[in-house]
């Protein structure tokens, strides 16, 4: 065998030890975060045993003595399989994305710290440990099982920010708060509940057009006939237990032959295909008289976007006292979507009107000043810090009214100054509702 061929074998050798230590690296690096479904266990603040148990599809069930620890379980559960969508969505809701992505999501967090998603989870968090202790206590617990997460698997949390980090700077992985929790409500609540930017649009064609022509081509729901909330007087005495005699009262109340409900025969409707605007969720009910069981059946079809990993954490969640079966959020305690042993409920989206646009009159003689009832008032002004993965930080400045935070700066060709006003700014037991009807 001539030196060529010596040397080029050599090459090649070397070159097949490098592939596969490049082929068993990466296939280290993407097993490493894979979560641990069998063996044992130690979370420190566990106040019993906890036993998790996967089912053939790899659904996780928990079983616990005590809610502490269900939902402390659900935490670390939720941070096994779904860490770095947790980490991302946290970092959504603090306007904080740039921290991680760099200068390409500044807008975006521009967006985010002028609407406020941050200031408004800390505002439920400081309701929530002065009027709802006891979901405090919930949010704590299922804080604790995260950290422990996080505390035993620092260094493979997961591929995601391992490839990040080759890209970007690496970014320190803080401990999961319950504001990080909230932040994720509040992000949800725009979600499903955004309106502002139809309003504008809406306002923007009536200087155009008339408000007579918009009002044909972008014609209001009829709640007058069809109502989407039974009316208040239809509604039943919660307090007046086993009585069904408001199910009767409500059938006379509302004149239910004016819903439309036909579709077959009808003339094409693109709307029937998803591509129409506003095509919402929807849920059936289907009564026992009508199913084989004899008991009623409920499909819900909730219509939140795809993405990978799904936005919908299967789980089942049990004690002594309960069980609960349904679809969670990763980051969120509890089951959003299902059934317990008594009841079963869904989520639907009206697209509800939440969200109202004031213009503002501002003190020709100090821009920071606003008219309210006739006086000049000052704005409350926050500087808001943004700081960028490889990058100078962006520091800018949000003004708050009574009506809420100046947001024009957010849309182009808006001259007048704009404060946003919406429900979710105001502390709500929305979240805790999720546990109520869990136990309900």
């Amino acid at each position: 065998m001539n030196r060529a061929v010596r040397i080029s074998l050599g090459i090649l050798g070397v070159l097949l030890v490098v592939i596969l230590a490049l082929v068993i690296t990466v296939f280290v690096m993407i097993r490493r975060p894979f979560p641990t479904t069998d063996g044992t266990l130690n979370l420190p603040g566990l106040q019993a045993e906890v036993q998790v148990y996967r089912d053939e599809y790899g659904i996780p069930h928990i079983y616990a003595q005590n809610e502490h620890d269900l939902y402390m379980a659900q935490g670390y559960v939720h941070a096994q399989d779904r860490f770095w969508q947790m980490e991302f969505w946290r970092h959504i809701s603090q306007g904080r994305i740039s921290e991680i992505a760099g200068e390409a999501t500044i807008d975006s967090d521009i967006f985010i710290r002028t609407m406020g998603w941050n200031r408004m989870a800390q505002a439920y968090v400081d309701y929530y440990e002065q009027e709802q202790p006891e979901y405090m206590t919930i949010l704590n617990a299922y804080s604790e099982g995260v950290n422990a997460y996080i505390e035993q698997n620092r260094n493979q949390l997961s591929i995601n920010q391992t490839v990040l980090g080759l890209v970007n700077e690496p970014w320190e992985i803080e401990p999961w708060e319950p504001v990080h929790t909230v932040g994720w409500g509040v992000v949800m609540s725009d979600d499903l509940g955004g309106n502002w930017s139809n309003e504008l649009r809406r306002t923007e064609l009536i200087k155009e057009l008339g408000e007579s022509k918009v009002a044909s081509l972008l014609p209001f729901y009829p709640y007058d006939d069809r109502p989407v909330m039974v009316p208040t007087s239809a509604m039943p005495d919660l307090m007046d237990e086993g009585s069904s005699s408001w199910l009767r009262e409500m059938d006379t109340a509302v004149n239910w032959q004016n819903i439309n409900t036909t579709i077959v025969g009808s003339k094409p409707n693109l709307g029937y295909l998803g591509t129409a605007p506003f095509v919402g969720s929807n849920n059936w009910v289907i009564s026992g008289d009508h199913t084989e069981s004899g008991r009623p059946l409920l499909a819900n079809d909730p219509h939140l976007g795809i993405q990978m990993p799904s936005i919908w954490y299967e789980i089942g969640l049990h004690t002594p006292e309960n069980n609960v079966v349904g679809f969670s959020f990763a980051g969120v305690p509890g089951v959003v979507i299902g059934h317990n042993d008594n009841i079963a409920w869904g989520v639907t989206n009206v697209g509800p009107d939440v969200q109202d646009l004031y213009i503002e009159k501002i003190n020709p003689n100090n821009p920071n000043q606003y008219e309210f009832m006739g006086e000049w008032r000052d704005m409350d002004i926050i500087q808001e810090v943004i700081k960028v993965n490889g990058g100078d930080d962006v520091t800018i400045e949000v003004k708050l009214t009574q009506h809420g935070p100046i947001i024009s700066d957010l849309r182009d060709n808006v001259n007048d100054p704009l404060a946003l006003k919406w429900t979710a700014q105001e502390p709500s037991r929305v979240l805790q509702s999720v546990i109520l009807l869990n136990n309900a």
